[in-house]
């Protein structure tokens, strides 16, 4: 079965460091610039999309740092990578950070804050997952991320493996179409399928609820969704039609997927690196590198071509932040 892993980091041993007081040195002439190429990375991913569906949607997970030009919360947005983006979603802004159904530290939320606001003031949609279950704390994280101008989900766990119970509708419950990201008012995010026994349950399930947008493993078990089964998803329980998006990895190679080769174990291509202790077979990558960009697009056997031809509306970009590993 698959499954996308949440990490939710344990919080900084250096508690009270300013670390937007630390200097951002960029790399030497020759190296490589490790954010940089990851920007230009989500930017290709995006322009190839965008040639097979005009309305593809991106949307970047974490690697916030991204989001300014020096990396720090005082540097100047980057316009070019905002630009390439119709979003931007981060985990534990508000709760979960320190720990399920737990606050998340006023000056960590005041930091994420400070890079996720430069791209809403680009117009793209910040799209925020607490990780809470009390239900009066799943109520302030949708007041606080709605304060913020962000859209939110509040998963009751952190596996992603299932449709929370509370609130019984949607919070921002609609029976609109939804044609654009920016139409969103609420979404869902369903990216492991561990808690279902088949391909059609989830259908069902999903097709059960009225979130505008659904985040969805592309692959049930390493199937594609039939085409049947996406026009069933594609449309809220109350009638009104919402937006699928795959998750798709772009910052690790994951052992159970379509492109991955047995042989690469003893003999890998030279982009794939070792395997990460305790992530069930996922392995980092040389993000940067031809080779693994060419599984991701730019043909009829990469990834995000599979995804706009199972009908998709766009990605959700997970491994933003390999640029952290280097």
């Amino acid at each position: 079965m698959k499954r996308f892993y949440t990490f939710l980091v344990l919080p900084l041993l250096l508690q009270g460091c300013d670390f937007d007081d630390v200097p951002n040195f960029l790399p030497e002439e020759g190296t490589t610039n490790y954010r940089q190429e990851m920007r230009d990375f989500v930017a290709d991913i995006g322009g190839y999309g965008r040639g097979l569906d005009s309305n593809f949607i991106v949307v970047a997970h974490g690697g916030v740092e991204l989001l300014s030009s020096s990396g720090t919360t005082n540097g100047s947005p980057d316009t070019s990578y905002i630009n390439s983006l119709n979003g931007v979603g981060q985990d534990a802004l508000f709760y979960g950070f320190d720990g399920i159904d737990q606050p998340t530290s006023t000056s960590r939320r005041e930091r994420l804050g400070s890079f996720l606001d430069m791209a809403l003031e680009k117009n793209a949609t910040v799209m925020v997952t607490d990780f809470v279950f009390s239900e009066h704390k799943v109520d302030d994280s949708y007041a606080l991320n709605q304060d913020a101008g962000y859209i939110s989900f509040a998963a009751d766990q952190t596996l992603l493996d299932n449709i929370p119970e509370y609130p019984e509708n949607p919070f921002n419950w609609n029976r609109r179409d939804i044609e654009g990201l920016f139409e969103a008012d609420n979404f869902l995010r369903l990216t492991n399928t561990g808690s279902y026994s088949t391909r059609q349950d989830l259908v069902d399930a999903v097709s059960d609820t009225d979130y505008d947008l659904v985040v969805l493993d592309p692959f049930f078990d390493g199937e594609a969704y039939t085409g049947e089964q996406i026009r069933q998803m594609r449309f809220k329980a109350s009638g009104g039609e919402r937006l699928l998006v795959a998750a798709v990895n772009i910052g690790e190679a994951e052992s159970d997927r379509f492109y991955w080769q047995s042989h690469w174990v003893s003999n890998p291509p030279e982009w794939l690196g070792d395997e990460i202790p305790d992530s069930g077979g996922h392995y980092e990558v040389n993000y940067w590198r031809q080779g693994w960009q060419e599984i991701i697009y730019g043909d009829e056997d990469s990834y995000v071509f599979r995804v706009v031809d199972g009908g998709f509306d766009g990605v959700y970009l997970m491994g933003v932040d390999a640029y952290d590993s280097f």
